[in-house]
């Protein structure tokens, strides 16, 4: 049976709606309760939050549903996801919970949890937490808030670890950072004083409604202004919980996950750290990349679009590397999950290490014009089998002829579909991409 609340990175939805409403919020802390207490008698659980104004209560209806089973609550207050990840598999936490809606708008919010090696719950066991969440629905109409006090020694503890395992040396450097006034707002910056680096911050003011408000990983402009008025030698941009990042080069180049997986897989495999010379990436992965992985000696498998997928497969093949289009890196010799700021420092540290800028350590990378384009449905169902939009697909996929992508999926987290079509010419991209999108508008649209 398909789980109907978790979607590829947790609940999802509006603060104060269901299922982030506070009763099912209290649900949830119930359901994971019992699930932890299976494992370990009175289980400790950590929880964290990004900016948004909604994660305080919802910490708190969280936090009141574990303790109603018996568990101890850790709140390490403001945090990045990969913060949580390290400190629920180092620390003595049974799960871990990240209250946080990544990119989303501020209205947003959402429930990601980690099992205690860190990773992100098996299928199986969110199927179990959803069945114990609509049990107990209607049961608790009004539960009273569990007081929370931050525990500032836990992301001191993630921040330690990020500056333990660093070679960087930044001293006389000055490194352009943009927290979309989100989850790494005060890691980030710390982060990279505390390597020596001269730190350009911007949109580090969160106000509980701008996170990810025209800044942050999908909106470089600020960032490139910022790295070119200042002579940054780097720029890096995070998204709203800091699990992903875009990188932005002394002369305002963007570099995005593409470009870090070719980077770091050339580097990984010279220093013979590269399993099976194999990278593991998603379906939006640019034509280009594999070509230059390709010509590195290196193969790159794709997977479903999700870094959840990603870490499964390379768990399965042995891969130390992976990750997204997007910005979702993955590092396994340090990682469970991606990790914006570890990617930052991986990624400059092999920059530093060949005494290149980002433009020459990515500038063989020829990008193939990929275009992708949302449409709202009324529902994620049937999409593929409708005929006007498989007539489109194929008459783009028999006009590229094996030199371009059609990739026609539903988002996980909203009701969209989402087009996306790759090839050697951006015009025929854009008129390919328009016909498809049309026609699910036409027939599956709001």
């Amino acid at each position: 049976m398909g789980k109907q609340l978790f979607g590829t990175d947790g609940i999802r939805g509006v603060a104060g709606e269901y299922p982030l409403d506070p009763p099912t919020a209290y649900a949830f802390g119930v359901a994971l309760g019992k699930d932890a207490a299976s494992h370990q008698p009175r289980p400790e659980i950590l929880i964290g939050a990004d900016t948004r104004e909604s994660g305080a209560w919802i910490a708190e209806m969280v936090a009141a549903g574990l303790a109603s089973q018996g568990a101890r609550v850790h709140y390490a207050g403001v945090i990045t996801t990969p913060g949580v990840a390290y400190l629920t598999r180092t620390g003595t936490f049974v799960a871990g919970v990240m209250i946080s809606a990544s990119h989303n708008p501020y209205h947003d919010n959402g429930l990601k949890v980690f099992g205690h090696n860190g990773f992100k719950l098996p299928d199986s066991e969110e199927h179990l937490i959803e069945q114990e969440i609509f049990h107990q629905a209607g049961q608790v109409t009004a539960p009273t808030p569990h007081p929370l006090s931050i525990e500032d020694e836990l992301a001191g503890q993630y921040l330690d670890y990020l500056t333990g395992i660093s070679t960087l040396h930044l001293e006389g450097l000055k490194v352009a950072i943009d927290c979309g006034n989100g989850a790494s707002y005060r890691l980030a910056p710390e982060l990279f004083r505390r390597l020596g680096a001269d730190v350009v911050a911007i949109c580090c003011a969160p106000d509980g409604r701008n996170i990810n408000l025209q800044c942050g990983a999908l909106h470089l402009e600020r960032l490139q202004t910022a790295v070119v008025e200042h002579g940054a030698a780097f720029g890096a941009a995070f998204d709203g919980d800091a699990d992903r990042a875009i990188f932005v080069s002394a002369t305002g180049k963007i570099v995005n996950g593409d470009g870090v997986l070719l980077a770091a897989g050339r580097a990984l495999k010279a220093a013979g750290r590269l399993p099976a010379d194999t990278v593991v990436t998603t379906v939006m992965a640019n034509l280009g990349l594999e070509k230059a992985l390709e010509a590195a000696g290196i193969r790159m498998v794709r997977t479903p679009v999700g870094d959840k997928y990603v870490l499964e497969e390379m768990v399965r093949l042995g891969a130390s590397l992976g990750g997204e289009q997007s910005g979702h890196v993955i590092f396994r010799d340090y990682s469970t999950t991606g990790d914006g700021m570890l990617t930052a420092l991986r990624l400059f540290e092999i920059a530093q290490a060949a005494g290149v800028g980002l433009d020459e350590l990515v500038a063989d990378l020829q990008i193939y014009p990929q275009l992708l384009v949302n449409v709202r449905v009324r529902e994620k169902k049937g999409l593929l089998e409708l005929p006007a939009v498989a007539h489109e697909i194929r008459l783009a996929e028999d006009a590229f002829a094996g030199t371009g992508r059609v990739l026609v999926r539903f988002s996980g987290t909203e009701p969209l579909a989402r087009v996306m079509v790759e090839g050697q010419d951006m015009a025929q991209v854009q008129a390919f991409s328009g016909s498809i999108a049309d026609a699910i508008r036409r027939a599956a649209g709001e």
